[in-house]
């Protein structure tokens, strides 16, 4: 008795100790929450018109169709009213079970209390129940515009999705176990994580997906050999460390997207894209972008072009003592490469030798799933924001693109931080992931309005240097690597614009998974296969109707296709030169400094 006695009063000390905690960063909280920067309207939803748009064409099938609306609500009453009786008749018998379930399988509802409790599978089922018969009206819904459709159908889903039991600490068993288990002290850790997050990211709240002291750039995560050659106000070039005795003679510069750092190419050695390239026998130049602040607002697309592209292509081939150098762009970096290639075939420069696009969009005219966020109403908030701020904050971009997994991205992290009271995982993915940049005013209205909004580049239009470039221009021989399950830029819309490139020698691969693991795939992991069609470019559905597929990486495939673009062999090269010397070692100061900050070392581009 005296032990029971005793266990329970060290529970009651553990619990008012917790509550003590509680109160304490509750405060932390609404200090943190104070903080919070006022940001346009915008930038947070969708405008009224959307919902607008849904009203009007469901009143609209009301009038016109209404056997379909009545026929989905029929179903709907007889599901739940049969569910509801169910779950009666097991309760009537005295029996505390669930009745029979047969709602699909979710791993939201992995917990077994919410297959055999009647309270949390009465929720589930019913939960389930409403989301099928709102996506069913919805997907009914024939008096509204395609694209208006692809918007309502998505911000319904991103609606319901939010509204889940799991999402909510009084209808999650895993939390509540937890809660009991711990006399509170998971809820109490969960503020904590909570707390830190909205004090990190100045009163936003945006959920902290990896563990940030897990990593440190240039000592467990991006270290390849290798070092800093040039330098400018926009970027550094990183030339790599040769591990083969012989080397291709033509350099390969790669140019990774600027929305986050480098170095997914280059997480850790067993998955690094760099270190394979690097150990196939390539001399390899990467570009690490500057993270821009305020300063940066005017820096638009050319100046990427100028003191990026040309200048990393002309660095590249004085160390190399090439004439020619081949070129990697990855996302809206290959975008801007076929920009660049556009612009030099019309200047009959042939700096070039070949062209390689990862994941990357030359043709707009269909968006895929992010394009429900390039509309006016967020295009115009996002315009009006970077006038006042001179850039388009990292934290916007990352919202926006977990948004597009958001079960993934947001509500589970969430659940396991904020109610479980879990630390983040040491994954190096979400590291990188959480590592963001941002992005120069200017630069983000061009590429929004010019060429997601405008389709600029496939209609010829959108100018470099004030002369309008095509991808008919692009005659260079060109291989294009998209992603079957790509959120951000769809297989089928990379694979129309890299159709209308004028190259004659155009490969194109479709790798298995998304817009990183698809690229992140080396051969060691076997993981993801890759799909190739022989037959000359026609449609996305020709293609995979004919397709072939590869149950192995896209890597050795790629590379051999780049060691037939890039000469005879040559003795290997270690990095700089004469002209060029070493700045820093690899992976660099731009990975890693503040917005804005410089490094006391600096080479300037010539224009």
């Amino acid at each position: 008795m005296a032990t029971t006695q005793n266990e329970g009063e060290e529970r009651l000390a553990r619990l008012n100790a917790n509550l003590q905690k509680v109160e304490e960063l509750s405060k932390r909280l609404t200090m943190a929450l104070a903080q919070r920067k006022e940001a346009d309207p915008a930038l947070s939803g969708p405008s009224e018109d959307v919902y607008l748009k849904a009203a009007t064409a469901y009143v609209a099938e009301m009038m016109q169709n209404p056997s379909k609306l009545i026929e989905n609500q029929v179903s709907y009453w007889g599901k739940t009213l049969k569910h509801y009786v169910d779950a009666q008749h097991v309760l009537l018998k005295g029996e505390i079970k669930a009745p029979a379930d047969p709602t699909p399988k979710d791993r939201r509802f992995s917990n077994p209390l919410w297959e055999e409790h009647p309270f949390f599978n009465y929720l589930k089922q019913q939960y389930l129940l409403n989301s099928e018969m709102i996506a069913n009206t919805v997907e009914g819904l024939d008096h509204i515009d395609p694209a208006d459709k692809k918007r309502v159908e998505y911000f319904t889903r991103q609606i319901v999705d939010m509204l889940s039991p799991t999402n909510f600490l009084g209808t999650n068993p895993d939390a509540l176990e937890k809660a009991v288990a711990t006399d509170g002290e998971s809820l109490v850790a969960g503020l904590e994580n909570l707390v830190r997050d909205i004090e990190s990211n100045q009163g936003d709240l945006l959920v902290t997906l990896a563990d940030k002291q897990a990593f440190k750039v240039g000592e467990n995560i991006a270290t390849t050999p290798g070092a800093v050659v040039y330098r400018n106000k926009m970027m550094e070039l990183i030339q790599y460390s040769p591990t083969t005795e012989k080397v291709h003679d033509i350099p390969l510069v790669m140019f990774p997207p600027w929305i986050n750092k480098f170095y997914i190419l280059d997480l850790k050695p067993q998955n690094s894209l760099i270190k394979w390239i690097v150990d196939q026998g390539f001399t390899l130049f990467v570009v690490s972008w500057v993270n821009p602040d305020a300063s940066y607002a005017d820096v638009g697309m050319d100046d990427y072009i100028r003191d990026g592209y040309l200048r990393a292509m002309a660095e590249a081939r004085r160390i190399c003592g090439t004439k020619q150098i081949n070129a990697v762009g990855y996302c809206i970096a290959g975008t801007t490469l076929s920009l660049t290639l556009g612009h030099l075939a019309k200047a009959g420069d042939k700096t070039v030798k070949s062209a390689t696009f990862f994941t990357t969009l030359t043709d707009f005219s269909d968006q895929g799933e992010v394009g429900v966020f390039l509309n006016d109403d967020f295009v115009d908030g996002i315009e009006r924001q970077v006038a006042v701020d001179g850039i388009l904050s990292k934290s916007f971009m990352s919202r926006t693109f977990s948004f597009l997994r958001s079960n993934d991205l947001i509500y589970q992290p969430a659940i396991k931080s904020y109610m479980m009271g879990e630390a983040p995982p040491a994954f190096d993915l979400l590291f990188w992931n959480g590592d963001g940049t941002n992005l120069p005013a200017k630069m983000s209205v061009e590429y929004l309005r010019g060429l997601c909004q405008a389709d600029g580049l496939a209609r010829g239009v959108f100018p470099v240097f004030g002369e309008p470039v095509s991808l008919s221009d692009i005659k260079v021989p060109v291989c294009a690597i998209a992603c079957e399950t790509d959120h951000i830029a769809a297989w089928k819309s990379s694979y129309n614009g890299i159709k209308q490139f004028g190259s004659k020698d155009k490969t194109f691969l479709m790798a298995q998974s998304g817009h990183i693991a698809g690229i992140v795939n080396p051969p060691t992991k076997q993981k993801y296969g890759y799909y190739t069609n022989e037959s000359p470019m026609t449609t996305p559905e020709e293609f995979m109707d004919g397709a072939t597929f590869h149950k192995v990486s896209w890597w050795p495939r790629w590379g051999e296709w780049l060691a037939e673009q890039s000469g005879k062999m040559v003795a290997a090269r270690d990095p700089g030169g004469p002209e060029n010397p070493v700045l820093a070692p690899a992976p660099g100061t731009y990975v890693s400094a503040t917005p804005g900050q410089k490094p006391e070392t600096s080479t300037e581009s010539v224009t």
